[in-house]
Order: C-alpha cells, then sequence, then structure tokens
C-alpha cells in the first residue's frame, strides 16, 4: 500500500463510498441497515464541507472521515480487512496530529482489534445515539 494512492474525496465520490458502508451493513449481521445508499451519499456528500475525507484505490476500496474541529474519526470503511488500507488512511488522519479519537460499534471485535494494533486504548462504553442502535466503544490515540 502506497500512501501517494490516497487522495483527498470529492464530492463524485460519494455513491462509491456509501456503497461500501451500504454493503458492509448488508453483511454484517448485527448493524442494522437504516439508510440506503443514497441516503448514506447524499450525508457524506452534506458532512464534506466540514470534515476531511480520504480515499483510496480506483475503484474506491476505501476511505476515511474526520473531523479536524474535534480530532475525531467519524468512519473508517474498507470494502476488504488486511490488504494496508485502513492503516494507510488511519496513518493520514493521525499525520501532524498529537491526539485522535473515535467510537467502533461493541460487537465489532474487528475493528477493535485493529485500533488497538494502531496504538488507540479503549476510554468508555456508550450506548449509541439514534438513530443507531448499537453500543460504541470510545477509544483514544495519544502520540
Amino acid at each position: 500500500m502506497n500512501r501517494g494512492d490516497i487522495r483527498r474525496a470529492q464530492v463524485a465520490d460519494a455513491p462509491a463510498m456509501a456503497r461500501i458502508v451500504s454493503d458492509w451493513e448488508a453483511a454484517t449481521d448485527w448493524m442494522p441497515s437504516i439508510y440506503g445508499p443514497e441516503e448514506i451519499a447524499d450525508m457524506i456528500r452534506e458532512a464534506m464541507p466540514a470534515r476531511e475525507m480520504w480515499v483510496v484505490g480506483d475503484p474506491i476500496e476505501g476511505y476515511l472521515s474526520f473531523d479536524p474541529k474535534v480530532n475525531r474519526v467519524g468512519g473508517l470503511y474498507c470494502r476488504k480487512s488486511g490488504q494496508g488500507l485502513g492503516k494507510a488512511l488511519m496513518d493520514k488522519a493521525k499525520e501532524g496530529r498529537d491526539f485522535v479519537w473515535l467510537t467502533t460499534h461493541e460487537p465489532n471485535l474487528s475493528a477493535q482489534k485493529f485500533y488497538k494494533r494502531e496504538g488507540f486504548v479503549e476510554v468508555s462504553r456508550n450506548d449509541a445515539e439514534p438513530p443507531e442502535t448499537v453500543r460504541e466503544v470510545r477509544m483514544e490515540w495519544q502520540r
């Protein structure tokens, strides 16, 4: 995985980004699919002005959404795991920062394992904010 393969997301990338989320939800038995791909794409487009979003691959194989105002990773989704895409995207989010935080779903043990490998530590477990229904784990990374 070459960090040069990562680029800033464009509005035109929103449908491909949304499809990755939608496909993941459909394949994950504990994750309810609240929104369809079109609604997810709309949410991504609406968030773009306030977020730093990066994509990797052509076609897009993964993306990360980051809120620089609060140093929060709002979403990290990759079509396949074990390819180094998530690590490359997370390295991009950490670049030039001393602190990053995120939440992941409590049943998503593989994501928690990945974040721990990336230096994140669990700091709390919380009920999901509606309309989400799956409990979340807050994790933080410090340089």
